[in-house]
Order: structure tokens, then C-alpha cells, then sequence
């Protein structure tokens, strides 16, 4: 654990985290495994040696992901999160869990489609979550890693082979439709996942103009619980000297800061942009 970030923060991190390895197993278990749908990972590589050997895929999850993990450590040491440890051998758990210990009512032999909607709706977002926690879930995660140390190969571009590699051998192991619904999976998942993460860590930072900059400084910070930033400007008609005021708040916040503005200052100057990220206090800590 490093020493600055905060106990609660923490905490907070590894329920979020355990949050989105939980739904992710059920999207696993109740929808794509039950059909052979190997959208990719350690999960998909489990499912099609499942069919060759009948342990259950938790079980295989456990060996693969162990075998992974040993490889990595040591080829590239340790280079991995404890949320990520974590959170690979918890998704183990729960995938085995709920498949073999109490036995969850899956859906199976029906339209295809469905499934991989489905589950990897549930799969993306739980994914999602714990991504943006700084965690992942392992997997072929892990060969990424080592490809990428070893070759300089993007680790995007990797995972996204390996993966439709996987996609192809359950053609292979199964049927051509299957493997044909196990690619498209794969890339509805990404899909997915980018799209609920830009939701997730999407921030605003907004550049604020105005002759009344008192009562927008204390609504910021008293009722807002947000820093600023004075940033020195000078008007170009006026050449008057003025404060700007530069803040960055979660989308949800907008709404509440522009109907403040406005309505202490009906002429202030207002510029609302995007930010991917926004790193450190009251935001995310690292990428």
C-alpha cells in the first residue's frame, strides 16, 4: 500500500474493486460460459480447455493465472499491483463459486446473441470498475506485459491478438459460429468497457470569467468541497487585470456550478471542457 494515499481511500478502492470483479464473474458465468462464448482472457482460454479437459473454469482460471503470475515474476519481477493479484484470483473465486458451489441459473441454449449482449454488459462494466480502481484482472494481461518488454509491441494491440486468438482456437474447440460469437464478444466488450469508463473517470475542468469572483470562490469551496486555481489574465478590449478562475469537477457537478455562476453573475464568461483524466486530490491518484 503506498504510504500517501489515504486508509479510507483505500478501503473505498478495494470495495469498488471487489464490486466490479463480482458483476464481471456473474455476466461470465450466467451468460458466456454456459454457451462456450470465449470473449478473450484467461477466462475464454479456461472455457476452451474445458471442453478438452473437464475441470470447471474456475479451476482452470486458478492454474492458468498461477502458471501466468510465476512466469511473470520471473521474467519481468514483480510488476503488478496487490489490486491486481487481488482482484485476478477474486474473480477465480467468485467464477468458481458461483458456478460450482451454489450452482447460479445460467442461460443456456438460447439465442446467442442474447448471451454475448448480455454478458458482456455485465462483463464490461464490472471490468470497467475495477479498471478504474487501478486494478485489473490479469489474465492475458500478463503475456501483454511480457510481449511488451521483450518485443516493445503496444500492450493494446497485444491483448487485442491474443484475444481474437482465443476468439479463434473456440471456433477451433467448438464450432465456426461459436467462434465467430466469441469475436464478436471480444469487441463489443472493449467497446463497452472504453464507453463506461469514459463515463466513469470523465472530468470537467472549467475556466470561469467574471467581475464577481468572491461568492464563486466560497460556493466552490464550501459547498462544492473543491480546490481552484487563480490563473492571471487581461482582457483584450479593456486591458483591465483580472483573476480567472480554473476548476476541475466531476461531470455530475456541472449543472450546479453553471446555474451558481449565472446566477451571481449573468455576463460571466464560461469555457467547459473534457479532460480524460485528472490526477490527485479529489480525483484519481495515478493512471
Amino acid at each position: 500500500m503506498a504510504k500517501n494515499i489515504p486508509l479510507k481511500e483505500t478501503i473505498k478502492e478495494y470495495i469498488l474493486s471487489t464490486i466490479g470483479v463480482i458483476l464481471t464473474a456473474l455476466g461470465l458465468v450466467i451468460f458466456l460460459i454456459p454457451n462456450n462464448i470465449a470473449a478473450g482472457g484467461a477466462s475464454g482460454l479456461a472455457i476452451i480447455l474445458h471442453s478438452i479437459i473437464p475441470l470447471s473454469v474456475g479451476v482452470w482460471m486458478y492454474i492458468l493465472n498461477g502458471i501466468l503470475f510465476l512466469i511473470a515474476f520471473l521474467i519481468i519481477g514483480f510488476d503488478f499491483s496487490y489490486k491486481t493479484i487481488y482482484c485476478t484470483f477474486l474473480l477465480n473465486f467468485f467464477i468458481d463459486f458461483f458456478d460450482r458451489i451454489i450452482h447460479i441459473p445460467t442461460y443456456n441454449g438460447g439465442d446467442l446473441i442474447l448471451a454475448v449482449f448480455f454478458g458482456d454488459i455485465l462483463t464490461a462494466i464490472g471490468m470497467a470498475i475495477t479498471f478504474s480502481q487501478n486494478a485489473s484482472t490479469g489474465g492475458t494481461d500478463i503475456l501483454a506485459k511480457i510481449f511488451n518488454k521483450f518485443f516493445s509491441t503496444p500492450m493494446g494491440t497485444t491483448l487485442l491478438v491474443i484475444d481474437f486468438t482465443i476468439g479463434f482456437f473456440a471456433g477451433v474447440a467448438f464450432n465456426p459460429k461459436i467462434g465467430m460469437y466469441s469475436i464478436l464478444a471480444i469487441i463489443i466488450n472493449g467497446i463497452t468497457i472504453d464507453f463506461v469508463l469514459k463515463g466513469l473517470e470523465l472530468a470537467i475542468t472549467v475556466t470561469i470569467i467574471s467581475d464577481n469572483n468572491k461568492p464563486i470562490e466560497e460556493f466552490i469551496l464550501r459547498n462544492m468541497g473543491r480546490g481552484f486555481t487563480y490563473l492571471k489574465g487581461k482582457g483584450g478590449y479593456t486591458k483591465k487585470d483580472r483573476d480567472i478562475i480554473f476548476v476541475s469537477i466531476r461531470r455530475r457537478e456541472l449543472g450546479e456550478l453553471i446555474n451558481f455562476v449565472k446566477k451571481v453573475d449573468p455576463n460571466a464568461f464560461m469555457i467547459v471542457n473534457e479532460s480524460r483524466y485528472v490526477l490527485g486530490e479529489g480525483f484519481k491518484r495515478n493512471l
